[in-house]
Parts: structure tokens; sequence; C-alpha cells
């Protein structure tokens, strides 16, 4: 017996509301999804937040340690490392009635340095503000992972990590001498006559390592310094020492 007219109706329309509750669970599920992912860039869409993650990709660091590395109030960076650690970007622990946070991973390394590479990449106003952050003068040709490596290895460089102390012991390029910008001016005496320097610090957009080249070359010292720094060569899966 052949259906009647009205079954197949109800039938077509009892698939087309199916398939339009299916499409619209989907969709709700997927802007969830795409809600949790959005958490995360976020979390990222702050300067305050970009810089104590930077500092924190080099070394875990109390909050009290953290405001004064980045120059920031203990109550404002309390509030944005909390942000961060809300979005599963850096992870802490207690020890007495301070806490200590650290970056979650180095895919979480990796996310920051892909930000600033794209960023760069893309905005003509990011590379504008990077060359009047990091000098548009470079004081001398910069040297390659590769090229540090070999010399290094062959003993006819003098490799200087300018970072702060605590950065330093966290994980530093093996041989390297911790000479923090700082205290460069008074260890100038100390630096190996008729050897090239070369001076690294945090990454491709540290400071630290230009401004050190910069005063070693006004006193004299031939230097130059890595084309990034910690960051890439963490990154590149490079040995790293740690104190």
């Amino acid at each position: 017996m052949a259906p009647r007219a009205g079954t197949a109706l109800s039938s077509q329309f009892s698939k087309e509301h199916l398939n339009s509750r299916m499409a619209v669970v989907s969709n709700e599920r997927k802007t969830a999804l795409l809600a949790q992912f959005a958490r995360v860039g976020k979390a990222l869409a702050n300067p305050a937040r970009l810089q104590l993650l930077d500092l924190l990709i080099q070394a875990e660091r109390s909050v009290e340690a953290l405001a004064a590395a980045a120059g920031m109030p203990v109550g404002n960076t309390s509030a944005q490392v909390r942000a961060l650690h809300a979005a599963g970007l850096v992870t802490s622990r207690r020890q007495g009635t301070r806490v200590f946070y650290r970056v979650a991973g180095g895919d979480v390394a990796a996310l920051y340095r892909a930000l600033c590479e794209v960023a760069r990449t893309h905005l003509p106003d990011a590379e504008a503000a990077r060359a009047a952050y990091l000098g548009s003068d470079q004081p001398a040709q910069a040297v390659s992972r590769p090229e540090l490596l070999r010399r290094a290895e062959a003993g006819d460089v003098f490799v200087i990590d300018v970072r702060p102390a605590e950065e330093y012991a966290a994980g530093h390029i093996p041989g390297a001498v911790s000479i923090p910008l700082g205290e460069l001016p008074a260890r100038l005496d100390a630096l190996p006559a008729g050897t090239e320097i070369v001076a690294y610090c945090r990454g491709a957009y540290c400071v630290l390592a230009p401004d050190a080249v910069r005063l070693l070359h006004a006193n004299g010292v031939p230097a130059r310094h890595l084309a990034d720094g910690m960051l890439e060569w963490r990154l590149a899966g490079l040995p790293v020492e740690a104190a």
C-alpha cells in the first residue's frame, strides 16, 4: 500500500526538523569549543600579561620578584598573572606564604614566539615598534645559532649571558658566563683580550644583548649579539645548562 501524502509530508518535516536541531546542537558545541580557545587569546590580549609571560618563560618567579622584574605594582602583577593562570598558560606552587609561577610548558613558549612573529610579519606598526625599542642601528651583524655553536666549540669566542642572574641559573647556553647588563661596566677588565664577545639575552625581542654590544663597542671591545636568544635556543632543542 502506498504511503498517504500526509504521512510522507510529515516524515519529510521530521527529517528537516531533526537536521535543523542537529545543526543547532553542533554549532552550539563548536561555539563552546571555540570559547575555550578564545580564553587563551583573551589572556594574551594584554601587553602587561605578555611581559609577565616573557619573564616567566625565562625563569620561575614569585609574584614579588615578577613585579620587580616587570616594573609593575605587586597588586597589578598578581591580578595579571592570575589571569594567565586561569587560561592554563602558567602554573603555580606555594612555598610558605609565597606563590611562585612558571610557564606551563614549552608549547606556551612556542605560542608566545609565534604570536610575536605573526604580529611582526603582518603588522607594519609592530616592525616599527620593534625597531624603536631595539634600536634601528644594529651595533654589529648578529651571530646565528649555528655560527655560535661552531665558534664556541672551536673556542674562539667568549659568550656572555646578560640576563638577570636568576634567569641564567634557570638555564643558559653551555659555557656562557653570567654578566648581567647592569654589572657589565664594572667587569670589562675581566673579559678576555683579543677574543670576540658574543652577548645574548631572552630572545629576538630583548634589548639587553644589543645594549651590551653597544656598551662594549664604546669601550673598544669587539662584540656581537646572538640573533635571537634563550627562548629560541630552547625551542630549537639545543643544549641548556642550569645552575
